[in-house]
């Protein structure tokens, strides 16, 4: 049975497959900040998610005929975002291999510093966690952010990344392993 919310979601999409901006802005609202932190964490670097997830809702502006009133918008808009986090990490490969550009991933500290050591000690931890995340193949990256770090479930995981719920879990243990053999000191499984 569908809720209010489903009802004035489906609303929306209507709204936004016939041509109708302002309901294109309310209907992609509530997922910014979710689908942002996506993007952030598959691309290590705030500008490139900004440019990854403003193309995402690009594209989907573009398509929104395609969209499905019946099905949540959630699941649509991570798949599009994924897609075009995806495509940037393809462009980075290739823009490496003829060495054109680089990247450097900006990493977010605490806004609390309790002193300077602590800080230091946390930042060196969170780069080296965050240039491990960034090494695993994107597989595994894509299953590990989405399961451990977004809390979906492995069943919805699969059905955004079209694969079986054990192939998501083994992408996760397989992801967490590689994370274990760079630094075992920090996870604690």
């Amino acid at each position: 049975m569908r809720g209010l919310d489903d009802t004035i979601e489906s609303g929306l999409v209507e709204k936004v497959r016939a041509g109708n901006r302002a309901a294109f802005g309310r209907l992609i609202q509530p997922h910014l900040p979710r689908l942002l932190g996506l993007a952030r964490r598959m691309l290590g670097s705030a500008d490139e998610a900004e440019d990854a997830l403003q193309n995402a809702l690009a594209s989907t502006w573009v398509a929104r005929t395609k969209l499905d009133s019946d099905k949540p918008i959630a699941a649509y808009l991570t798949t599009v975002t994924l897609n075009k986090c995806r495509d940037r990490l393809r462009r980075r490969k290739v823009s490496r291999l003829f060495r054109i550009g680089s990247f450097d991933p900006e990493i977010p500290t605490a806004g609390d510093e309790p002193d300077i050591e602590t800080l230091v000690a946390d930042r060196q931890i969170l780069d080296e966690v965050s240039r491990a995340i960034e090494r695993l193949p994107v597989r595994l990256r894509e299953a590990l952010v989405l399961v451990a770090v977004e809390g979906r479930s492995y069943r919805e995981v699969s059905q955004l990344l079209g694969v079986t719920e054990k192939t998501v879990e083994t992408r996760v243990y397989r992801a967490r392993q590689r994370l274990r053999e760079k630094r075992s000191h920090l996870f604690e499984v």
